[in-house]
């Protein structure tokens, strides 16, 4: 039986990754940032969703929640992030917001990753998938909600070195680009539904190989430019 750990997996993206991965059978840990989100998640889900409390920014957290697993960990989804400040522009930056923005969206996956790496080694065939986002294309220069973009643009970057440095352990990477989602952060107006594009990304994780580690994928599995 696959297991999955999912951080975020309290609301939006997360909590649809979630319930699609239960939906295939999976034995599903998910993480929220306080105890009352993890027991109310886990009251939703069900019993084969295992709630885990961390704060992804809390490194220490983080690792005393791995350490408390013994399980193999067939794919990891790094999942929590934040749009970040209303001041976002290089004109006026908010920078303690930008690195709120970078310590959520672009460390805090790679000190999970670190976290988990035991777990994910026990499996016969470990993956691991970070969400990022469209707006982190270096192919045209938008400019708005930059601290958002730089976030999602350097997560990717560390996550393509990631895949360099487990290629010999056969751990592959990936990230995903999962469009605009009709989340609390996506709002109403967005494109996609949360429950289709979850739906996308687990059979991504599913069918995820070495052929495809360091690669940028679309929700719906195309592969997309940096």
């Amino acid at each position: 039986m696959t297991t999955i750990l999912i951080t975020g997996a309290n609301r939006g993206i997360g909590f649809a990754l979630a319930k699609a991965a239960l939906e295939k059978g999976w034995t599903v840990y998910g993480s929220a940032r306080t105890q009352t989100q993890a027991e109310e998640t886990a009251a939703k889900l069900g019993p084969n969703f295992r709630p885990l409390t961390f704060d992804v920014t809390d490194h220490e957290a983080v690792r005393q929640a791995a350490a408390s697993l013994d399980t193999p960990i067939d794919i990891l989804i790094n999942n929590a992030g934040i749009i970040g400040s209303d001041r976002q522009s290089t004109l006026d930056m908010d920078f303690a917001g930008f690195a709120q923005t970078l310590a959520i969206n672009t460390l805090a996956p790679l000190a999970v990753a670190q976290a988990f790496l035991p777990q994910i080694r026990k499996a016969e065939r470990g993956r691991i998938l970070t969400v990022s986002s469209q707006m982190a294309w270096m192919g045209y220069g938008k400019s708005d909600r930059i601290a958002y973009r730089a976030s999602k643009a350097a997560v990717n970057k560390v996550m393509q070195g990631l895949a360099t440095d487990l290629e010999a352990d056969k751990i592959a990477v990936a990230l995903i680009d999962p469009g605009w989602v009709r989340t609390d952060m996506g709002g109403a107006e967005a494109d996609h539904e949360a429950t289709d594009v979850a739906a996308g990304i687990v059979r991504i994780a599913d069918r995820l190989s070495m052929d495809d580690t360091g690669k940028f994928f679309k929700w719906s599995g195309e592969e997309r430019p940096f």
